[in-house]
């Protein structure tokens, strides 16, 4: 039995949560990663996975050794790095997690460092907030890109943390055949006016645009709940919904024709978004190569321009004051 591969397939397994998923993860047979985990099983005398006719989870003993595998694997890289690249030119792979808000910040952000950095290999990953604490707990997650103002203060390790960019929000229309751009501001208490298509209620972007509706005495009700923001897209691509969102997804259609972003205010709402790393944890090269991105000037003048507060940066006008399809 080979060991690393075993802890490898059992880490795919907890992330897919499906045996054959987890194989095509590997590039093995369903088979011979069923034989594998058995194997593990066998060596350290433990039962791992609770089976039936589906995967049903790991037994309490099944997490310790994941927390291991986890924590092998993570050391196992760190070295390989180590040894195949250097400083300058790092190798290997970097699992980096976003929250579905900050996904087009993370895509440019893997992309601009596989620019420089040709040998890296990421993966990056939509996750909720609690599955990136999660991951970052166990080890599973190199790096997570997510909400500052959740962090826990204690129960918790708190990571290291690299603050990026104070997300705004907008109300975001299309009205095909109208230029697109950014339009007036609009007061919170306006935008519940609007036909509105909003995030999942277990989500924390919601859990932000509920909380700005309160404090303005407004209790809103969505004609759709979405928990995919490109489901949100799609949606307000039609006409007949708008939805606010941040201005890391806005930025991603803002200046096309037909879609109009309004910034919302009375009362304005900052989001403090960043980067997180487990706290204390050895990091690869390719994490430390990652964070000296996140902190170039180059990097943060590109984020200034695609989150946040958009403006010129985007090509974005200012001259449609109205929002389409209001009711």
């Amino acid at each position: 039995m080979n060991l690393i591969d075993a802890y490898r397939y059992l880490a795919a397994l907890e992330q897919h949560r499906h045996f054959g998923r987890a194989a095509a993860a590997c590039h093995i047979t369903q088979p011979a990663l069923s034989n594998a985990l058995r194997s593990l099983e066998t060596h350290l005398g433990v039962a791992i996975v609770r089976r039936s006719r589906q995967y049903e989870g790991l037994t309490a003993e099944g997490e310790q050794v994941l927390a291991t595998a986890h924590r092998v694997l993570r050391e196992q890289e760190a070295l390989q790095q180590a040894l195949a690249g250097t400083v300058e030119q790092p190798q290997g792979r970097l699992l980096v997690a976003a929250v579905p808000t900050a996904v087009p910040v993370a895509a440019r952000f893997v992309a601009r460092l596989v620019a420089l950095h040709p040998g890296l290999q990421p993966q990056l990953r939509a996750l909720a907030s609690p599955d990136i604490d999660a991951g970052l707990d166990s080890l599973a997650i190199d790096l997570g890109l997510g909400y500052l103002d959740r962090l826990p203060s204690t129960g918790r390790a708190r990571p290291d943390t690299w603050p990026q960019y104070a997300e705004h929000h907008y109300l975001l229309a299309h009205q095909a055949g109208q230029p697109g751009g950014l339009g007036a501001p609009l007061a919170w208490a306006e935008a519940a006016a609007a036909p509105l298509a909003l995030l999942t209620p277990e989500m924390h972007h919601r859990a932000l645009v509920d909380e700005a509706f309160r404090r303005v005495g407004v209790a809103v009700q969505p004609r759709l709940e979405c928990s995919s923001v490109t489901a949100l897209l799609a949606a307000v691509q039609t006409g007949t919904l708008q939805a606010v969102l941040p201005g890391a997804v806005v930025a991603t259609v803002a200046g096309q024709a037909g879609w109009l972003a309004r910034p919302l205010q009375a009362p304005v709402v900052h989001t403090p978004m960043g980067f997180m790393a487990a706290a204390g944890a050895r990091r690869s090269r390719a994490l430390d190569a990652a964070l000296r991105l996140a902190e170039a000037p180059a990097w943060q003048a590109e984020l200034a321009r695609h989150s946040g507060a958009l403006g010129g940066g985007l090509g974005l006008g200012s001259g449609v004051n109205e929002a389409p399809g209001r009711s």
